[in-house]
């Protein structure tokens, strides 16, 4: 068994590296948003509630958040464990994870700076017809500003424009980066307490290969 927590930033390459791990333990990435989708689309019992509250324009509570992982983790493609991307995002939210008795093994944070997130993420451009992905330093179209296929105009989403970016930063720094303390808090009691994740932190500005590699080692560890 195999339950694993991704943390860090958004670009920090958590998708990426949960990718990976995946396919090295064959268990499923899963996000609050696939699980709800999930949900609703079978019509379970909490799909349908979930459904419902969203419907009326409302948040989905804790509550029924880990009572969906639950059912989530239930389910046999999670039978050798999962991995929790983006989730838990709030220190409710993993103090409710803990209390249901969900065990995690192991947490692992991709730590990135966020000027370098804000390059990262603000260099990518998009060809609205295609979605198809550039970026002007890492993967730039054979001529500044168009597509390589049909040479029409590449756009800027929203999201990846720097204030957008810094915004999102702002919001992860005040909820999410909290889980850090908690998680390290937790593995310095694990010589006392087996059900304690291990946590490591890697430095996600290194080359994908690299930090690859830091996590299976970690994790076989």
């Amino acid at each position: 068994m195999m339950r694993i927590i991704l943390l860090g930033p958004p670009g920090a390459g958590k998708g990426t590296q949960a990718q990976f791990t995946s396919k090295e333990y064959d268990i499923p990435q899963i996000s609050t948003g696939d699980m709800l989708r999930a949900a609703i689309k079978e019509g379970s019992e909490l799909g349908q509630q979930a459904q419902g509250i969203m419907n009326a324009g409302g948040l989905v509570s804790d509550d029924l958040i880990i009572n969906l992982v639950k059912e989530r983790i239930a389910k046999p493609d999670c039978a050798n464990g999962c991995i929790f991307d983006g989730f838990p995002r709030t220190i409710p939210q993993a103090q409710a994870l803990a209390e249901a008795d969900v065990a995690i093994n192991h947490v692992i944070e991709i730590s990135v700076p966020d000027d370098e997130i804000v390059k990262r993420l603000s260099g990518r451009r998009q060809h609205a017809g295609s979605g198809r992905v550039y970026h002007i330093d890492h993967n730039p179209p054979k001529q500044e500003g168009l597509d390589d296929v049909t040479g029409e105009a590449l756009i800027q989403r929203e999201d990846d424009k720097e204030s957008t970016i810094r915004e999102r930063l702002a919001t992860y720094h005040q909820q999410t980066s909290t889980l850090v303390g908690f998680y390290q808090d937790q593995a310095k009691q694990s010589a006392n307490a087996n059900s304690a994740p291990d946590y490591d932190k890697f430095d996600g500005t290194q080359a994908i290969d690299t930090v690859k590699q830091q996590i299976l080692t970690a994790l076989k560890a």
